[in-house]
């Protein structure tokens, strides 16, 4: 595996991330707009990029490739690395994958419909972050990583 690229702006699991990326002594790149406190980890690189819109993603699509791991809760950003070849995760532990990309940009675009068409700007923020997403994340984060690594 090269290495793990973490889209860090509203990322809930850094911190989970860099113990797996530690435990296998793998490149972690946390890409951000900035605001984030560095890890003092030598594994651990901080991106700050640009303050505009996708500069972050931008970054991480334009280096990641075969046998890297990618976190994001970005859809279009997760169906760039997956063409790219990357293994990409949600923050809760679900796999972006070239069976379910496609799907799960339609789904955005729909909701994405629905939610302009909603005069009343009524409707959920989605559901929180729970302990057992953590968990999830973990344990999906770790089966990726050691996927990434066999050849």
């Amino acid at each position: 595996m090269s290495a793990l690229y973490i889209d860090a702006d509203a990322c809930p699991v850094k911190a989970e991330a860099e113990r797996v990326a530690t435990r296998h002594r793998l490149k972690m790149f946390v890409v951000s707009n900035g605001g984030l406190r560095p890890s003092q980890n030598p594994l651990v690189e901080n991106i700050i990029v640009a303050s505009g819109a996708d500069e972050a993603d931008m970054w991480i699509a334009e280096r990641c490739g075969k046998g890297d791991v990618v976190v994001t809760g970005d859809i279009p950003l997760a169906a760039k690395c997956v063409a790219a070849g990357a293994r990409v995760l949600r923050h809760n532990g679900e796999a972006f994958t070239e069976a379910n990309i496609g799907q799960q940009l339609a789904m955005r675009d729909l909701m994405a419909d629905m939610r302009a068409a909603n005069p009343l700007g009524a409707g959920g923020s989605g559901k929180g972050f729970t302990k057992a997403d953590r968990s999830r994340f973990l344990d999906a984060l770790e089966r990726e990583v050691r996927a990434a690594g066999r050849p």
